[in-house]
Formats: structure tokens, C-alpha cells, sequence
């Protein structure tokens, strides 16, 4: 018996479709690999062994006839087949967080999984870190991880999901908002000014030793923040981390223009001339792809109150001790 043409087409529509069916359930298994970046660790994730996280990749790959991962030494990293996918699967356990949500009448959705944040080294390493245990407290299923990086991430290629610096990036389809801001002071630990006379005047700093960064290395300009008060004649040492230029000054080696969440609870250091200071704007941005996802959503709100609840430390060249205790017992 023959098939007419409209049989033989619909035939083979059915076949394709056949063909490109897939098991929702190997969905948790490439999201697990995607986010971990390891079997092992995804395995560990999903409480099954690794080859079992393995094989299951392995048939969605089959499945939808395209390659996911690629594979290599370091671990798994999304193709950009993957990438597509990626958005879609998230969207899928984004839904089904909210069934649970809507009819359990659960207040807090399954957000777990990781949320890389990327931002510069003093803002990350010195304000965002100590904040990671009250949000690990409050999310315990959510990973964060953290990249200190002088260059723009590429956001659309998923190096980073949320970016916090004090420069307002540029990109297509990226949410940004200031969530804050922070003042920047001169800082000299009392080692130093036992060497020196505190200087009562912007004339007076002239004859003192600063700590600044290296200007060729300098490549966003907001970091200039010494240059809004005075270009020094006298700099005894320089360095592209922030990090390096506090322990600098901590050591006595001069005066250095440093971040209010750098400093301010270091009773070693004392503020110079406080009524001299730079602002800078905090700011967060996150791909519109990401928005939707409950563990980027609770990120981003812990992020915005804490800032918030924090923009009396992060203007203020020193904590007292009323201030200290305020800025230990928010909670967001």
C-alpha cells in the first residue's frame, strides 16, 4: 500500500517529532552541570553517581541531536547550543518554583543553584564578602561565587550573572540601577602620624607621603578618586589593588584615598581632613534573560537592602561605636 504525498509529509513530522522528544527529568541534570561545571560535584548536587549525571546528558545530547557541553580538563562549559538551552531550562524550574509558590502558598520558592557576581577587588573583596554569611543564612541552597576583575565581563555570554562596580556598564539587554553609593577619604595609620604631624590643610598634605594607583594601569577613571582632592607630589608606592594599597597604609607607609568599607572599622587608621572626600555610585546590573530566575531575584533583593541598610557606614569616614553596632545588627 502506497502513501499519498500529504501522508509521506505528515509521516515524517511525526517522525522528526519522535525524534526530538526528550525526558524532562534529564532538564535537572544539565542544569546541575551547567551551574556546577563538574560531574562529580553535580552528582553530589542530585544525591546519584557521577556516571548516572553523565549518561543522562549524554541522552538529552542524543535527544536533541546537539552538543551541550564542551568537555575539557577544566570542566564543562556550556556551547552555545548549551547557552540557548540554559535560558530555557532555567525559565522551566523558574515555572516550576512558582506552581509551589502559588499552590502550597510557599513564601520562599526552591531558589537554589549558583549566582556568579562579578565586581571590582575593593568593592568585592572588602564590602561584598562580609556580607556573604547573612545571605548564605538566609539561602542556604544558593552558591555564590565571586570574580574580582579590572575588565567588563561579557554579561551575555554568562561569565558573570550579576555585576556590581561604581561605573554604570553599557550593553544590549542589560537591567542597570544604582542601588547606593560610597565616599572615598584620606586615611594614615597612627604609625604614620607618629612620624608625621596630622595635617590641618589640603597645603599641609604637601609635604606628605601617599599611597596611590599605578596611572598606565588605571583603566576606569572612576578609580581616580585621589585625583578629585589633589594630584600629591610625594608617592611612595603604587599598586593596582586596593587591597594592597589598605595594607599599606595600615603599615604606615603614607597616606592613602581609600573606600569608607575599606577602612572606616580600622581603628589603626584615622581619617585626614574627612571634609575632603569623592563619591561614587553603586551600581548593579543583570541581563533581562536572568530576571526571572528565583535564586538571581533573591540575590539582587538582598543585595539592594543591604546597601540600603548600609548608606550610613558607607558614608562615613569612621565608625563609631553606635555605628558599628547599627551596621552588625541590620539584617536583610
Amino acid at each position: 500500500m502506497s502513501l499519498s504525498g500529504g501522508h509521506i509529509r505528515k509521516a515524517k513530522l511525526a517522525k522528526a517529532a519522535r525524534a526530538l522528544r526528550y525526558n524532562w527529568d534529564d532538564i535537572i541534570f544539565f542544569l546541575e552541570v551547567a551551574r556546577t561545571k563538574n560531574l562529580v560535584r553535580a552528582s553530589q548536587k542530585l544525591k546519584v553517581d557521577h556516571t548516572t549525571v553523565s549518561r543522562r546528558v549524554k541522552e538529552l545530547e542524543r535527544s536533541l541531536n546537539t552538543t551541550l557541553f564542551k568537555r575539557s580538563k577544566t570542566g564543562f562549559a556550556p556551547t552555545e547550543a548549551g547557552l540557548r538551552l540554559l535560558q530555557y531550562a532555567e525559565g522551566m524550574e523558574n515555572n516550576a518554583n512558582a506552581i509551589i509558590e502559588a499552590v502550597a502558598g510557599s513564601e520562599k520558592a526552591d531558589a537554589a543553584g549558583a549566582v556568579r557576581i562579578a565586581s571590582m577587588e575593593g568593592i568585592g573583596s572588602m564590602y561584598l564578602t562580609p556580607c556573604m554569611a547573612a545571605f548564605s543564612k538566609i539561602y542556604p541552597s544558593i552558591q555564590l561565587e565571586l570574580i574580582t576583575d579590572t575588565r567588563l565581563l561579557d554579561m551575555t555570554r554568562r561569565e558573570a550573572d550579576i555585576f556590581i562596580t561604581f561605573f554604570k556598564p553599557k550593553g544590549r539587554r542589560l537591567l542597570v540601577k544604582k542601588i547606593g553609593e560610597f565616599k572615598t577619604f584620606l586615611y594614615a595609620s597612627n604609625a604614620y602620624l607618629q612620624r608625621q604631624p596630622m595635617p590641618s590643610s589640603l597645603k599641609e598634605l604637601e609635604d606628605h607621603d601617599f599611597i596611590d594607583f599605578i596611572d598606565e594601569h588605571v583603566h576606569i577613571k572612576e578609580n581616580r578618586w585621589l585625583s578629585d582632592i589633589l594630584r600629591p607630589a610625594h608617592v611612595v608606592f603604587r599598586s593596582t589593588s586596593l587591597v594592597a594599597q589598605y595594607i599599606a597604609a595600615t603599615s604606615g607607609l603614607g597616606i592613602a584615598m581609600l573606600p569608607s568599607y575599606v577602612a572606616a572599622r580600622n581603628k589603626d587608621l584615622r581619617p585626614i581632613l574627612p571634609s575632603y572626600f569623592s563619591v561614587r555610585d553603586i551600581w548593579l546590573s543583570v541581563h533581562e534573560d536572568l530576571l526571572h530566575i528565583a535564586r538571581i531575584k533573591a540575590v539582587i533583593s538582598f543585595l539592594e537592602k543591604r546597601v540600603l541598610s548600609d548608606a550610613e557606614y558607607l558614608s562615613s569616614p569612621s565608625c563609631d561605636e553606635n555605628l558599628t553596632r547599627r551596621v552588625a545588627k541590620s539584617k536583610v
